[in-house]
């Protein structure tokens, strides 16, 4: 995700990527930062995947609340 570029500033980005680790659990990794440099990394840990995808999902909505505007999305939700 990111914003759109104002004036002399590059766009910002937020970056939301899950995955899944050795112990049967999940990491939700998240990076935001200005285009072209480095961001800020965090990551949070769960225990089961339901719960990893409903905050990917709600980090998601509310980030587009904010202006960011999805610009690459891979991977399917798989039932």
């Amino acid at each position: 995700m990111q914003t759109p570029a104002i004036e002399n500033k590059p766009p910002r980005f937020y970056h939301l990527h899950l995955q899944e680790d050795l112990l049967e659990g999940w990491t939700l990794v998240t990076e935001t930062g200005y285009q072209g440099a480095s961001g800020r990394v965090k990551k949070s840990f769960f225990s089961n995947r339901d719960d990893a995808i409903e905050s990917l999902i709600l980090m998601r909505d509310q980030q587009a609340a904010k202006g960011y505007r999805t610009v690459f999305s891979e991977g399917m939700i798989q039932e």
